[in-house]
């Protein structure tokens, strides 16, 4: 007597739909920080709000914001959710979006410090360029040896042996 065990499977139409709302969980997060800034009262996290909003980097600060919780806002319509080539689009642009919070929690921060003798403009070094070329290099070689070590194996090919192989054991 075999049982069949029904698990949940995400498809090319639930999982695109299950992107909006997380887009929205972070358009709250970067709201409540916003005003947490506010209701705090502490004036280095008001003008640490202050300078993403209106400082030298704030161009990037809306890109974040057009990046992170814009671009998931698409897959609401249909139409966006069945277009393979602007999901790997978006899942780009998004994936920029969360490279450029990172840039953004990093450089405004350490752009304003707290002492003014502290404050300048940030310009990458050599060995930022290194540290990021190597991220990549590391990267690739993982992915590579993922694709050296394990193969790929074909679902339909496996649901085929799967059916042949029971067929033979009744």
């Amino acid at each position: 007597m075999t049982s069949k065990i029904s698990l949940p499977c995400i498809t090319s139409r639930t999982w695109p739909r299950s992107c909006s709302p997380p887009g929205l969980i972070v358009a709250y997060g970067y709201f409540y920080e916003y005003f947490m800034s506010i209701y705090s009262g502490n004036k280095f996290d008001l003008y640490l709000t202050q300078m993403r909003f209106h400082g030298p980097y704030s161009h990037f600060y809306y890109m974040l914001i057009l990046c992170n919780i814009l671009t998931p806002q698409l897959l609401w319509s249909r139409r966006a959710r069945t277009n393979v080539a602007l999901l790997f689009g978006m899942s780009l642009v998004v994936n920029l979006g969360m490279w450029l919070e990172r840039f953004v929690i990093v450089v405004i921060s350490l752009t304003r410090d707290f002492m003014p003798s502290a404050w300048g403009r940030y310009s990458a070094t050599v060995w930022d360029y290194a540290t990021f070329a190597g991220t990549i290099g590391l990267f690739v070689m993982l992915l590579f040896l993922f694709v050296r070590v394990m193969p790929a194996i074909s679902i339909a090919e496996m649901r085929e042996l799967v059916a042949e192989t029971s067929e033979e054991h009744e």
